[in-house]
């Protein structure tokens, strides 16, 4: 059933849309649809085309107006599109009146982004993180969405709780959510117990914009086996691990990775995880420099810290995937001294934006991994100085 189900996913072909209006520019739009193309392909969709509309606002019955909406409906009758995924989100009256015009399943990206943690997720603390946003996500639309889950069968946007939603009422839902929550709390309370017992060690934590490459360095500074793949939250479970450098002991726990409309509810529902950022006593942000958009993706993460209040923690900021950075940025008949040069100053900028914080690398070829080991370090050890001045055990 699970391999049918599958291979139902592989075969979903989908469109995109989205809408430039006030709050985003055509510019922002086209970024933000290239990253939802990608959410698309981690869930198994294939992306047909996307369409994009320029509005005051959006349209409170169908989001786009009713000739773009026309246009999707062609289209999607001419190619066989199983799947219209909208960039925003819409609300449960949306989804049931563009449905029911263009005749397909209709998502939006918190959907696409709950489906694919709902893909992911492993333990059981994460399956009810997931599946606690899932229904929190469904009840204000419950009303709107009733005709349009009738015809929903498996595949994107259908995973997690499952149909049986379809038939209930907001009572039972309600209830449901009540007793997610409560489930919720007990893991909470035995995950909270165990950071406690992790005694005295400095805890430094992996942060960052999701497919940056956490994992990756996860496992080479602390030579753990953690599931790394070149696709959007390839892990939703936190791991931590004890780390020794020079005799020097710590935990590096890995988290899960940011992005921008990141569903409210799934933040929520992730409190306990995102707890392992909030208790860190360092926290190594790690950025893709490769990507067009890192900056976008720093402030993304930034206000993520901001709002789960851990925003003034020391930091170490890790430029990572530098190899493709120069392949990107350098032309191959680029003088070496130029080359040199360019990279200079692109460091001389960001030491002068964190405070000397920055560093250099990329996981994937080993370089500058001991100048990263040895940052770690030397924050580890102030640290410890910090809080137990008069203990010299670890430093």
């Amino acid at each position: 059933m699970l391999d049918k189900q599958n291979k139902i996913q592989h075969e979903e072909k989908s469109v995109l849309v989205g809408l430039v209006h006030k709050e985003q520019t055509e510019t922002q739009m086209k970024e933000y649809l290239e990253e939802l193309k990608f959410l698309a392909e981690t869930a198994g969709a294939l992306t047909m085309k996307t369409f994009m509309q320029k509005l005051p606002r959006p349209d409170s019955k169908t989001f786009v107006g009713k000739g773009k909406l026309e246009e999707i409906k062609e289209y999607v009758v001419a190619k066989g599109i199983t799947l219209v995924i909208f960039d925003d989100e819409l609300t449960g009256s949306q989804i049931g009146n563009i449905s029911d015009a263009i005749g397909v399943k209709t998502i939006d990206r918190s959907d696409l982004i709950l489906d694919i943690f709902a893909s992911r997720a492993k333990t059981a603390q994460a399956k009810v993180q997931v599946e606690l946003a899932q229904y929190q996500y469904l009840l204000p639309r419950l009303k709107g969405m009733w005709k349009h889950l009738e015809r929903q069968g498996g595949g994107i946007g259908s995973r997690g709780p499952g149909e049986t939603e379809i038939e209930t009422d907001r009572r039972i839902v309600k209830d449901k959510i009540a007793l997610l929550r409560k489930k919720l709390s007990e893991i909470d309370k035995q995950a909270a117990t165990q950071r406690k017992e992790r005694g005295v060690y400095i805890r430094v934590a992996l942060v960052g914009y999701t497919n940056v490459g956490k994992s990756t360095l996860m496992n080479v500074l602390s030579k753990a086996d953690v599931f790394s793949e070149n696709k959007l939250f390839a892990t939703l479970d936190t791991t931590t691990r004890k780390v020794v450098y020079e005799q020097t002991p710590f935990l590096l726990s890995d988290t899960v990775g940011f992005i921008r409309k990141l569903p409210h509810h799934l933040v929520e529902s992730f409190k306990s995880t995102l707890d392992e950022v909030r208790e860190a006593d360092c926290l190594l942000h790690v950025v893709d420099i490769s990507h067009p958009g890192y900056e976008d993706q720093m402030g993304v993460v930034n206000k993520t810290l901001q709002e789960i209040g851990a925003f003034d923690k020391p930091v170490i900021t890790i430029f990572n995937k530098m190899d493709l950075y120069e392949q990107t940025v350098f032309d191959p008949w680029l003088d070496e001294d130029v080359k040199r040069e360019m990279l200079t100053q692109l460091e001389t900028r960001w030491q002068q934006i964190t405070g000397n914080s920055a560093i250099f690398v990329s996981a994937t070829e080993r370089r500058n991994l001991d100048g990263l080991r040895n940052s770690i370090l030397n924050k580890v050890k102030l640290l410890y100085e910090e809080r137990y001045p008069y203990l010299t055990k670890f430093y």
